[in-house]
C-alpha cells in the first residue's frame, strides 16, 4: 500500500499507448490498490496506470463523480474501450499529470464503456455528464492522448509556450542555486 508519484507532462510515457492487461495477478491487484491510495491523496476523479508510470490499460474512476456524494468509491476498469457515445458537452477539464492548467474540452455527453473489472469479468458501464467526461479522459490516457491534445491548435500553442517558459524559469532557478 503506497501513494505513487504521479508522472507529469512532458514525460513521454504519457503520450504512448499502454499495453493491454493479459494477467490478473497479485501484481495487478497491488497496482490497483496503490492507485486507490494515490487517488485518495490527489484532487482527481480518475487515474490511469500510465500516470503512475505503469504502461498498462488500467484506470480507476470515482463512481460518485458528478453524483453529489462527498465520499469516494473507486472502480477499476481494465482494457477499456468506448462502446457507444452520443451528444456533445463543452466544459473545463484538468489533469493530475498537467498540474495547474485547465481548459475547455469538447467531449461526448453520454458514453458506454466496455472492459473488465479487477476480477477479470467483462463489464459494461454507462456514464453521462461528469462521469462520461472522466471515462473519456482516462481512456484517452491509456491510448496516449492528453486533454491538451484535444485543444484547438491556438490554445495548444499557448499551452506549449507557457510550458517552455516555465521550464526555462526552472532551469534558470536551478542554475542560480548551484
Amino acid at each position: 500500500m503506497a501513494v505513487l508519484k504521479i508522472v507529469t507532462y512532458p514525460d513521454p510515457r504519457l503520450q504512448q499507448k499502454s499495453r493491454p492487461v493479459e494477467k490478473w495477478d497479485k501484481e495487478l491487484y497491488g497496482l490497483i490498490e496503490d492507485m486507490e491510495h494515490t487517488l485518495d491523496a490527489a484532487p482527481g476523479l480518475g487515474l490511469a496506470a500510465v500516470q503512475v508510470g505503469v504502461s498498462l490499460q488500467v484506470f480507476l474512476y470515482d463512481e460518485n463523480a458528478g453524483g453529489g456524494k462527498s465520499t469516494k468509491s473507486y472502480t477499476a476498469m481494465i482494457n477499456p474501450e468506448i462502446a457507444f457515445q452520443e451528444g456533445e458537452i463543452k466544459e473545463e477539464e484538468g489533469c493530475l499529470s498537467i498540474p495547474d492548467y485547465r481548459d475547455t474540452v469538447v467531449r461526448a455527453a453520454v458514453v458506454r464503456v466496455r472492459g473488465f473489472n479487477k476480477e477479470g469479468e467483462p463489464v459494461e458501464v454507462s456514464g453521462e455528464g461528469l462521469l462520461a467526461r472522466v471515462f473519456q479522459h482516462e481512456i484517452d490516457h491509456v491510448n496516449g492522448v492528453l486533454f491538451i491534445d484535444r485543444l484547438s491548435s491556438l490554445k495548444r500553442g499557448l499551452f506549449l509556450r507557457r510550458m517552455k517558459k516555465l521550464q526555462r524559469q526552472t532551469k534558470a532557478e536551478l542554475s542560480g542555486k548551484v
